[in-house]
């Protein structure tokens, strides 16, 4: 990353949009930790139109990555040889978690999708049952803007306070980058926890 702008003008910027979407179709690319390290760097440039520019590109890319992997899997439950998708997302869904979100979903409805960003872990298994009661993609893909805004949104605003807080860059991306690290790896965690407890 550049001090202007995330990795350095346009380039930086389609990196940033390329990683999310991935991030949003496999869970190898920490994508909140990623958008707030950007947010950093973007709030210690001269103006304030990166931070701007963080924000949509983070935005349009999570809807881009979860409007995607919707569409792959609501084909997968209308194809044998795209039933494969279907099958990996719930697999990537714990069973409780699965049925927790199936309860939920039949009663809030989709104002789950937009919690389920927010939430560590929580997108996958709230997906996968809006799948499973055959939410139409147009019906998910309107939830999903709002959801998609409000995880941008609260990633980049850890940024901007880590950004505040130290006079040089890398020590804010620093921080904000172990935070929501540590945020992601407090449901397995617990998970852990819970097991290891009912083993003994």
């Amino acid at each position: 990353m550049s001090g202007a702008t995330p990795g350095g003008g346009a380039v930086g910027y389609w990196s940033l949009f390329a990683l999310v979407v991935l991030g949003s179709l496999v869970p190898v690319v920490p994508t909140g930790a990623l958008v707030s390290g950007a947010a950093v760097v973007a709030f210690r440039s001269a103006g304030p139109v990166q931070p701007v520019l963080v924000f949509g590109t983070a935005a349009v890319a999570a809807l881009v990555g979860d409007v995607a992997l919707y569409w792959l899997g609501r084909r997968g439950s209308h194809t044998e040889g795209g039933s494969r998708w279907l099958r990996r997302l719930r697999e990537r869904a714990r069973p409780e978690h699965l049925e927790a979100a199936r309860q939920r979903l039949e009663r809030h409805g989709v104002v789950v999708l937009v919690l389920s960003r927010l939430v560590p872990a929580g997108r996958i298994p709230v997906m996968v049952a809006c799948l499973l009661a055959g939410m139409p993609l147009r019906t998910f893909t309107r939830a999903d803007v709002a959801a998609v805004l409000a995880w941008a949104a609260a990633y980049e605003a850890i940024g901007v306070l880590g950004g505040s807080l130290f006079a040089r860059p890398w020590e804010g991306v620093a921080l904000v980058v172990g935070v929501t690290l540590l945020i992601s790896a407090v449901p397995p965690g617990w998970r852990w926890v819970r097991r290891g407890a009912h083993g003994g």
